[in-house]
């Protein structure tokens, strides 16, 4: 027997569809657009689509219930972005500390496209469960991100249940050629744990293509009292 990483998700979200339902959907897309869940939205809303065929689920309920879900990971990202702005100024270690500046920038992108970001990247895999975080941190009004990311959710909703539900039984057949992807997808994670690593200890400058960190000039040092000047000899 071996073990597949994307079977092994498969197969979790398959038992919480089935066996909560439409509460389940709901949830497992509430954490994974809160960026939680080791199970991205990617598998849940085709597993969905799958459960749509065999009479789990109406499109209608799935629809309704992984929207819902979806905006409430949503907000509560924006809410914990928006809530620690404060606490996490000063986080973090090396060149990856986040700091007053970086914020304003945030808060910049935001007041120019903060619309266009809130919908657009909720299209972008990935991207579109920690969009909610710079959103709140930079203020952005709520009733206007909720607006947006809802618009933006619902043509990504509906093509992956609606691609769930063609693809029918040979979901199961596609999910076991799955397990193809498991040895790009651990690679490319300690690939990016040690890019961050490498960072956090001063080896790699921030930013892409990786490059070599320059070491800090040293300060010049300074004495913080000047000796007094002797008064001249008479």
């Amino acid at each position: 027997m071996t073990f597949s990483l994307i079977e092994s998700l498969v197969s979790a979200a398959t038992f919480v569809l089935a066996t909560i339902g439409l509460p389940g959907l709901l949830s497992l897309m509430a954490l994974s657009v809160f960026g939680l869940s080791p199970i991205p939205s990617e598998l849940i809303l085709p597993l969905a689509g799958f459960l749509v065929v065999g009479g789990t689920f109406s499109f209608a309920g799935a629809l309704v219930a992984a929207l819902i879900g979806g905006m409430v990971g949503a907000y509560a990202g924006y809410a914990v972005g928006r809530w620690w702005r404060d606490r996490i100024t000063g986080m973090g270690i090396g060149y990856l500390r986040l700091e007053a500046k970086h914020l304003e920038r945030v808060d910049r992108f935001f007041d120019r496209y903060g619309e266009l970001a809130a919908g657009v990247f909720r299209l972008v895999p990935v991207i579109r469960s920690y969009i909610s975080y710079p959103a709140g941190t930079a203020r952005m009004e709520p009733v206007r991100y909720g607006i947006y990311t809802f618009l933006g959710s619902i043509p990504y909703t509906v093509v992956l249940i609606w691609a769930g539900m063609l693809l029918g039984s040979n979901w199961v057949v596609l999910a076991s050629y799955l397990q193809l992807l498991d040895l790009p997808l651990i690679a490319l994670m300690v690939l990016l744990v040690l890019y961050l690593l490498l960072q956090v200890f001063g080896v790699l400058a921030p930013g892409w293509p990786p490059r070599r960190a320059r070491p800090s000039a040293p300060k010049p040092s300074t004495s913080p009292n000047p000796p007094a000047a002797s008064p001249p000899v008479r």
